[in-house]
């Protein structure tokens, strides 16, 4: 039986984002692998979670099917009110464009763009004209005021993902998906990408879905989900670095002391 996770504060309004008995997999006959087990998780408005595994948990999967960037094989993913599955390939395109962010570990900016350019491309490619408030309180938040004019290969790794940060926050999407974002910049570049996800949440009202293998990382989110072989296995709210981190050794045991009979039975 798949267990259900909703948010600690059980929201009057409707999720941002929803999965239920949600299911991936891939391949056929002996070759099938299931990515996601019947994953129902609720994602509520104003809120900072974390989703965390080991490696091949199903971490990134939940992510790319819930942002509408991979079909799931059956249940549910919705954002808002909108079943995904019910949209063709032309209205994800304007969902995702419209009512998503992204942040990803390659920050993914237009090298012949400036900074601000490459904010606001998400809004000039839907034909709107960017709202001049909430962008100069957008870069404002990212500490983005003397460096729009720069081109990417101007800036910093850490600016670099300020502006992929802006560039999510910029269209005020019902949601921002932010896969690994601090995985290609150091520590202290890395601390302040992640305060300004926090500050888009806490400031800004924004709905901020980080995946991470990081327990620092985890610890600026105000909720952790735990993956564990395409499950959802647990949640810590309010986290620290050290629960986060106990919580993953302890699910890195279990999988050791499970694998352990199957492979003495190999080898036998």
């Amino acid at each position: 039986m798949s267990q259900t996770f909703p948010s600690s504060s059980a929201p009057l309004v409707e999720p941002a984002a929803r999965a239920s008995g949600l299911t991936k997999t891939y391949g056929r006959g002996e070759t099938r692998v299931t990515a996601l087990d019947a994953v129902s998780v609720e994602f509520a408005r104003g809120r900072f979670t974390a989703v965390m595994g080991p490696s091949g948990s199903g971490k990134s999967t939940l992510m790319h099917c819930m942002a509408g960037l991979d079909p799931v094989s059956s249940g549910s993913a919705r954002i808002g009110g909108v079943e995904l599955s019910a949209l063709n390939d032309r209205q994800l395109t304007r969902l995702r464009r419209e009512k998503v962010g992204f942040v990803f570990q390659g920050f993914n900016l237009l090298p012949t763009l400036t900074a601000l350019e490459n904010i606001t491309l998400p809004l000039r490619l839907a034909g709107r004209q960017p709202d001049a408030a909430w962008l100069d309180t957008v870069v404002s938040t990212v500490g983005l005021a003397g460096r729009l004019a720069h081109r990417p290969s101007q800036l910093s790794g850490g600016q670099q993902q300020r502006v992929a940060v802006a560039r999510a926050l910029v269209s005020r999407p019902e949601i921002v998906f932010a896969d690994e974002p601090t995985g290609n910049l150091d520590s202290r570049s890395g601390a302040e990408v992640l305060g300004f996800l926090r500050d888009s949440v806490r400031e800004l009202g924004q709905t901020v879905v980080m995946v991470t293998h990081d327990p620092v990382a985890a610890a600026h989110a105000d909720r952790v989900v735990f993956l564990a072989d395409g499950r959802l296995v647990d949640e810590l709210h309010e986290p620290t670095s050290g629960a986060v981190l106990d919580r993953m050794l302890a699910f890195e045991a279990q999988g050791r002391t499970a694998q352990g009979p199957a492979a003495r039975s190999r080898t036998s």
